[in-house]
């Protein structure tokens, strides 16, 4: 039998399927680390937290599996319900005011002002400062006695008595969602001004040839310029407050009387209670209204990029 030619085409596919292989091989072998590390630091934690739910572990004792006991436990309670409804407000309120906000301070610094790169910095300070002095410094002011807030309204005679901000059910949650929008507001302007920067100017000059006023030119031209960008930030943001601790432990620790318990900080006290299951209970009942706004996000992301 003659030997195989080099011009031989079942040989050479042979040598490309080879090297194909040889490839594939070089990149799982380099992309194993970064794999193993992720299944190592997110997918296990993520499972055994989702296991730890369904069992009565508390600190020392691992406990048994129960099923479903701890998630009707908590639904049978106050704080619960206290909880979800807190979330949900705080969620959607702060969401609406800071994309009020954002937006405003967008359209008003794309605009020819003097000193208008100072007024952009200073405007991203709330978010460059650390959540912990922030949302410390908002107590402070929040203070009944000697708070600046109090100290500004008995001053200037705007409303003379003392108010207990963060000590009284009416004023309790207003007071964290003021907090909150000055923290977080920043996101949303720096993310609304890039996309207005994208827009091209040609279709603003389009629409003043058409004889479009300013309102018109906001919603023919603007609005559909940054919606992908809104959507998207809405999401995240709403995925960033519903997990925040900080504004209201720091502010509130949940009270007075639950008015301003939210999920992570219920989270938090089941584990100061040292009943594991229960506090991680509270964690995976969050899982289902996060993914899907996860999910979202990554959607409409993938779809701008496209």
């Amino acid at each position: 039998m003659s030997p195989i030619s080099i011009d031989d085409p079942a040989a050479g596919r042979r040598r490309r399927i080879r090297g194909h292989l040889r490839a594939n091989v070089f990149a799982y072998v380099l992309v194993a680390p970064a794999v193993a590390l992720i299944l190592g630091l997110v997918a296990y934690p993520f499972l055994y937290a989702i296991y730890v739910a369904f069992t009565n572990r508390v600190v020392g004792n691992d406990g048994e599996w129960v099923g479903l006991a701890n998630f009707r436990y908590l639904a049978g309670t106050a704080i619960f319900a206290s909880a979800i409804r807190n979330t949900v407000l705080i969620v959607v309120v702060t969401g609406l005011l800071k994309l009020g906000l954002g937006l405003g301070l967008a359209l008003l610094v794309t605009q020819h002002i003097p000193g208008r790169g100072v007024f952009r910095a200073f405007l991203m300070l709330p978010w460059a400062m650390p959540a912990f002095v922030a949302f410390l410094t908002w107590r402070v002011l929040y203070q009944p006695i000697g708070g600046g807030i109090n100290l500004i309204l008995t001053g200037t005679g705007l409303y003379p008595d003392v108010v207990d901000w963060l000590g009284q059910r009416s004023t309790a949650m207003p007071a964290v969602i003021i907090a909150s929008v000055w923290r977080g507001f920043p996101f949303w302007f720096v993310s609304i001004l890039a996309a207005l920067q994208s827009i091209p100017k040609d279709l603003y000059d389009a629409a003043r040839v058409d004889g479009a006023n300013a309102l018109q030119r906001f919603f023919a031209v603007t609005l559909p310029g940054i919606r992908q960008v809104l959507i998207i930030t809405a999401l995240l943001s709403s995925i960033w407050t519903a997990n925040a601790f900080e504004h209201v432990w720091l502010l509130t620790q949940g009270g007075p009387s639950d008015a301003t318990m939210v999920f992570p900080v219920l989270a938090y006290f089941g584990m100061q209670t040292q009943r594991i299951g229960e506090a991680a209970a509270v964690s995976v009942a969050m899982l289902p209204v996060l993914a899907i706004l996860v999910i979202a996000a990554t959607v409409f992301m993938q779809k701008d990029e496209d």
